[in-house]
Parts: structure tokens; sequence; C-alpha cells
């Protein structure tokens, strides 16, 4: 079995693309396990991010890599808090940012914003890298797209869940069950993705 080290703290993460490969007779290992610190993503996109992160879990454990880099788009906002999603309100709360803090911030910013104008999408990149000089990773992109609601709804998932609003289904993301949203999510689209790329190429190799 081949094993890839999955460049994150995170382990809903983890055990959520473990699972997915495992059918395809692929471990999957925190980089935790590697002692690998943390790198500055220094990048603008969410594609930059993931590769910064990926190259530097394959460069310091010699394994193939998988990074993620995801974040919400509004488009009110001309695209913020994009790449900055996980540390939106860090100007006004500091290093200590949370994820209550952030939604805060949103929901301010978008106070007088009309509902028909409170559409947002989230993204998730995923690459994988076969190596630190890899030139052509695999990167896959997930887009869920939804609206901003004028108040928080729901104790499920994470992040902006509680106010990511989902017109169809009349809910937000935090109010949705745990299987529903990963079949609809940007990082379940994106992670279906990779296993379907990574099945590929393993058969054609």
């Amino acid at each position: 079995m081949s094993k890839v080290v999955l460049a994150t703290g995170n382990q809903g993460k983890v055990k959520e693309l473990a699972a997915l490969l495992s059918k395809h007779n692929i471990t999957v290992l925190p980089q935790s396990e590697f002692n690998v610190p943390d790198i500055a993503e220094t990048g603008t996109t969410f594609v930059e991010n993931a590769i910064i992160k990926a190259r530097h879990a394959a460069k310091i454990t010699g394994l193939p890599a998988i990074a993620d880099d995801s974040g919400l788009e509004v488009d009110a906002l001309n695209g913020a808090p994009g790449v900055y999603s996980a540390r939106y309100a860090s100007d006004i709360c500091g290093d200590e940012v949370t994820d209550n803090d952030n939604t805060n911030k949103l929901l301010a910013e978008l106070l007088n914003i009309k509902e028909q104008d409170r559409t947002a999408r989230f993204h998730c990149i995923l690459v994988y890298m076969k190596h630190e000089h890899d030139p052509t990773p695999i990167i896959c992109h997930g887009v869920w797209q939804g609206s901003i609601a004028t108040e928080k709804h729901g104790e499920q998932g994470f992040g902006y869940d509680p106010v990511f609003w989902q017109e169809s289904l009349n809910m937000t993301s935090a109010q949705l069950p745990r299987e529903v949203k990963n079949k609809l999510s940007h990082r379940g689209q994106a992670l279906k993705q990779l296993v379907d790329q990574l099945s590929f190429a393993k058969v054609n190799n």
C-alpha cells in the first residue's frame, strides 16, 4: 500500500481523505507524524498556497503530498475574504482570531447589502505532488455556490458555515447533515476529483 502525507493539522480532513483513498490502497498520513512545521502561506491565490504547502511537506517527508487551500469569495466584497478567509478579522482581533470573529466581521461588512446581492461561493483547491520538484502536480478545484445569510444558523461545520445559505435547501451549511454537506461541498467535490485522477494515474502507470 502506497503512502501519501497530508499537509494539514486538521484531523477531520485527514480522516475524510483517508477514508476515500483507502479504497485505492493509499494510506494517508498527517504531516504531524513527521513533525513538519507550518510554512507561511505567501501566495495570492488558493492554488499558490496549496502548492506551497504540498511542496513543503513533500520536501521534508520524502513522500508524495496532498495539500488543500480553501476559502470564501463574496461578490459584494470584490472576492474577499478570499485567501485571507481564515484570518479575515485578524486586523481587529490579532493572531488569535476565531471562526466567530471572522463571521462577525463578514456580517458587519454586509450589513447594508441587499439579499439578492449577497451571492458567494466556497472554493477548495487540492494539490497532489509526487515529490517536491514535481513539475506537473495534480490540481483539483471544487466550487460550492450560495449566499451569505443576515444572521447565523446551525451548529454543524466550522468557519463560515453558519452564514453560508443554501437557497434550494432553505438552510445554512451549518444546518446540513454531515453526509449531505460532504456531497455538496467544495471540499467534497475536490476530493472526488482527486480520487478519480489518482485512480486514473494508477491504472495508466
